[in-house]
């Protein structure tokens, strides 16, 4: 008997919709299943790890997964969700984004080893061979235009408008599931619930054209405790890339989610087991302000996104934000992670020269920087020792040189425990 999968993902709460008699083909046999990921940008983002989840339980259970990255269904739009029309890419930008989503997929599931290995695939592979005319006659004839207008994702745009092209990706999309069926025997489809529609399609063309069965699977779509899109902050979209998120903003992300949330999000976002969970749930409501339901979701999602030396930085780099450290705790940090600690914070530039001979901490607080209004509030704030450079506290004679630099660019200078200043050499 196989690891029910199926109970697994509904102690999760990971269940939406789910077809009738996929738990026992689940329990029968190694079934195939995939998850499809349309490359609108050249990173996904924490909404995908969802699905991603989804295939990792799935292959710990013993299934094969499959990887699916739009490179034909990137170029048409899926209307679900959307309330107009989406851009086209150009080929260049597609590619490109197939090649970098492709990337980041390999990090999730186990690629190399095992009879359930998982396999990357990209349907333009099989898309691009279809002439215009093949497509509707060998597809297109066997489900009705009033089937695909009830589904719910061209439902609610058919009063707005839709074009043909964005009508026709259910389509699509089903055909990439009967194509996988008969070439791989792929016989489940996993996504969010907005995807119901599309993938109910694709089961439909299984049954119709090859006769077989095939089971539609969905997740919940997540929103936050108060009515917001999960996965977007102030500064938009939570990205896995670090160039676009970085892994300490990432592991904030986690970190400041709400009590309400983390109790989802860390049944959906970790491989922790119940006992585990149930163990840190007493913990963290025992005592709620050392947040432990959020940092063992965000130390065990930003492991798997950007690995453990990603995770220590993004530790180290709260501490300096919001607990005790030093110059050195500072001067460990990479220019990336230092800039996304302080982002938002006041700069100003100085040439490298100055710092040669040494500046005075009281002009380099005022003249040089305008940090402060005067050398006058400069001398006052330093006798009151309310004046941090890099962390430390210095006094009026402290002259600030070369070996005062982190990462040989940035100086951080502080007033009390909230106001920071970030001078720049150039």
């Amino acid at each position: 008997m196989k690891k029910n999968v199926i109970e697994e993902l509904r102690w999760r709460g990971m269940i939406q919709d789910i077809m009738p008699g996929l738990e026992e083909q689940l329990l029968k046999e190694m079934t195939s299943g995939y998850v499809g990921f349309d490359p609108t940008s050249d990173s996904l983002h924490v909404g995908n790890l969802l699905p991603i989840m989804l295939l990792k339980h799935f292959q710990l259970a013993g299934h094969k997964p499959y990887a699916l990255v739009g490179g034909a269904t990137g170029m048409v739009g899926d209307p679900s969700g959307k309330s107009a029309e989406r851009n086209l890419l150009d080929e260049k930008t597609l590619n490109h984004n197939v090649a970098s989503v492709q990337n980041q997929l390999r990090k999730f599931l186990e690629f190399e080893e095992g009879e359930n290995k998982a396999e990357l695939v990209n349907n333009y592979d099989w898309m691009r061979h279809f002439s215009f005319l093949e497509f509707i006659r060998d597809v297109g004839k066997h489900i009705t235009v009033n089937y695909m207008s009830a589904k719910d994702s061209v439902k609610k745009r058919i009063e707005t408008g839709i074009s043909f092209t964005e009508f026709s990706y259910q389509l699509i999309q089903g055909y990439d599931f009967l194509h996988l069926y008969r070439t791989n025997n792929v016989k489940v489809q996993f996504g969010g619930s907005d995807q119901w529609g599309n993938i109910t399609t694709g089961t439909e063309l299984v049954r119709r054209i090859a006769g077989g069965e095939a089971y539609a699977f969905t997740c919940p779509l997540l929103t936050k405790a108060d009515g917001g899109k999960f996965g977007k902050t102030e500064s938009g979209t939570v990205w896995l890339d670090p160039e676009k998120t970085s892994p300490y903003a990432f592991y904030q992300f986690w970190l400041n989610a709400t009590d309400a949330d983390a109790v989802k999000l860390i049944r959906f976002y970790t491989l922790k087991s119940k006992e585990e969970i149930e163990a840190i749930e007493k913990e963290h409501n025992e005592a709620p302000h050392l947040r432990a339901l959020q940092k063992a979701i965000a130390e065990e999602v930003t492991i798997r996104v950007h690995g453990k030396e990603a995770l220590e930085m993004a530790i180290a780099a709260s501490n300096i934000l919001f607990g005790k450290s030093t110059s050195e705790d500072l001067k460990k940090l990479s220019n990336d992670t230092f800039l996304s600690i302080f982002e938002g914070v006041p700069m100003a530039t100085i040439k490298r020269s100055e710092l040669n001979d040494g500046i005075s901490i009281v002009d380099l607080l005022s003249a040089k920087t305008g940090f402060l209004a005067s050398n006058g509030e400069a001398k006052r704030e330093l006798k009151a020792n309310a004046i941090s450079l890099n962390k430390d506290k210095v006094s009026e004679g402290t002259l600030v040189g070369p070996s005062d630099l982190i990462n040989e660019k940035f100086i951080l200078l502080g007033k009390g425990k909230k106001n920071n200043y970030i001078v720049i050499v150039e």
